[in-house]
């Protein structure tokens, strides 16, 4: 599964204290790229997003979900820095 993926992926990069994803790809049932892969929501609250711009954290993100990248669609992001 995708999301458990997703979920390991981002614990073992980042150590989140906060970590949400929602998979949303029966939202996009019949939707024209919804063939080629998931439609996720992301939400993680971390240390390391701690001084970095938001193009920064979603960059750090979208190197972590890599080795599943041919398998996501689409991919909301919320990044915040530790509370």
């Amino acid at each position: 599964m995708i999301k458990a993926k997703i979920e390991t992926l981002l614990t073992q990069a980042f150590r989140p204290t906060y970590l949400q994803v929602l998979d949303e790809s029966h939202k996009h049932a019949g939707h024209a790229g919804a063939s080629q892969g998931g439609h996720y929501q992301v939400t993680i609250v971390s240390k390391a997003f701690e001084g970095k711009k938001l193009l920064e954290s979603h960059r750090m993100i979208y190197q972590a979900l890599e080795p599943v990248k041919s398998s996501i669609h689409a991919l909301a992001i919320t990044t915040k820095p530790s509370i």
